[in-house]
């Protein structure tokens, strides 16, 4: 089976595919393929396969760039900090929020309930 090479020079541009794309971008082709069906970054589709020029594969680098916070010194806090136990912070957390430190209980099953409420025992 022999490789097809890409036209030298001829004014198309040049199409790569996802392994390509893939191995630019330091991650799977599964990624790449997968990102490209759900439509997540730019593709061509074209002959059943997904083809990315240079241009996409910029645009696809400008999507996942993260950029730093806008602020770079830290806000000055407005309001006094409150400490865990005092007043403020306990009325702060809400009605029937637990407290800081307090433990939390799970509820029982909802098939537990059911059983209770239909047979007026437990199961």
């Amino acid at each position: 089976m022999t490789k097809r090479k890409p036209p030298t020079d001829s004014g198309l541009p040049r199409l790569f595919g996802p392994d390509e794309i893939a191995n630019a971008l330091g991650c799977s082709a599964w990624w790449v393929r997968d990102r490209a069906r759900r439509r997540l970054i730019p593709f061509t589709y074209v002959g059943g396969a997904y083809r990315f020029t240079t241009d996409h594969l910029a645009e696809i680098i400008r999507l996942h760039e993260e950029r730093p916070a806008e602020a770079a010194h830290p806000a000055k806090p407005t309001a006094p900090t409150r400490t865990a136990g005092s007043p403020q912070a306990r009325s702060a957390s809400g009605p029937g929020m637990p407290l800081p430190g307090t433990r939390l209980k799970a509820r029982p099953p909802r098939r537990l309930l059911d059983a209770q409420a239909r047979y007026g025992t437990a199961a």
